[in-house]
C-alpha cells in the first residue's frame, strides 16, 4: 500500500468507487469481445485505479496504461498497483484531455507504438462538455485506422433519458455543476465522426448504462 501523512495521521492513498465492483465484469466481457488480442490500451480518466488493476490482470498479454488529471487519484492508482502488481500495467500518466495537444503525446506516447485502443469509463457526464471534445480529438490523433475507442456510462438517446434513474442522476449532476450532465449519444457520435471515429456498436449495460464502441477509420 502507498501511505502519506496528513498532519500526524498516516493515510492510505487508495480510493474506492462503489460502482467498480458492480460494473467491472460486464465491462470486461465487452472489452474481451472488441479488443485486439495484443497491443496497448490507454485508459483516460482512470479514477481510483480499481478498473486499471483489474483489467490489466484480466487482459494480459495486452498492456494497460492508466491516466488521470487529478494528482490524488494518480496516487490512488499507484497505491492499488503496488497492492496488485502486474507486469503489463504501465506507469500512471497525467493527461488533461482538454488541452489541444496532450503533453504525453510527445514525451511518452510517441515511444509506445502499439496503442490499439483507448478506454474511457464514466467521465464525460461528470465533466464539462469540453472534455468530450478533447477526448475525441485526442483519440483521433493517437489511434490509427482500425483502432478502438470504448466509452462507458449513461446516455440520452434522441435527447431523451432512457430511464427515470438517469433523469434523476442528470438533475443531480447539474446541481453539482451546471457544465456536467448526461450527454446525448447522438451529439457524442457527431463529435467522434469529425475525428474519423465511427460508431461500431452499442451494448446495453447494467444500471441503464451503455458501452459505446467507435472504430478509427
Amino acid at each position: 500500500m502507498l501511505y502519506h501523512y496528513r498532519g500526524e495521521e498516516l493515510v492510505d492513498s487508495r480510493k474506492y468507487a462503489a460502482a467498480t465492483q458492480r460494473n467491472r465484469e460486464p465491462i470486461l466481457k465487452v472489452l474481451l469481445e472488441i479488443l485486439p488480442a495484443t497491443g496497448t490500451i490507454l485508459e483516460i480518466a482512470s479514477g481510483t485505479g480499481e478498473h486499471a488493476i483489474y483489467f490489466a490482470q484480466q487482459l494480459n498479454p495486452r498492456k494497460w496504461i492508466p491516466s488521470d488529471i487529478n494528482a490524488s487519484l494518480r496516487e490512488s492508482i499507484i497505491a492499488w498497483a503496488k497492492d496488485y502488481p502486474s507486469d503489463n500495467l504501465h506507469q500512471t500518466l497525467d493527461i488533461d484531455v482538454s488541452q489541444p495537444v496532450w503533453k504525453v503525446e510527445t514525451e511518452i506516447l510517441s515511444e509506445i507504438p502499439d496503442i490499439v485502443a483507448m478506454v474511457n469509463i464514466n467521465m464525460i457526464h461528470i465533466s464539462p462538455w469540453s472534455t468530450c471534445l478533447g477526448l475525441m480529438a485526442g483519440a483521433g490523433r493517437i489511434l490509427s485506422s482500425g483502432d478502438i475507442l470504448y466509452l462507458y456510462g449513461p446516455y440520452k438517446q434522441g435527447n431523451k433519458h432512457t430511464a427515470l434513474s438517469n433523469a434523476d442522476f442528470d438533475s443531480y449532476l447539474r446541481e453539482q455543476n451546471p457544465e456536467w450532465g448526461v450527454r446525448n449519444l447522438e451529439d457524442v457520435v457527431d463529435v467522434a465522426n469529425t475525428h474519423n471515429l465511427i460508431l461500431e456498436k452499442t451494448y446495453q449495460m447494467p444500471a441503464n448504462n451503455l458501452s459505446v464502441v467507435f472504430k478509427h477509420m
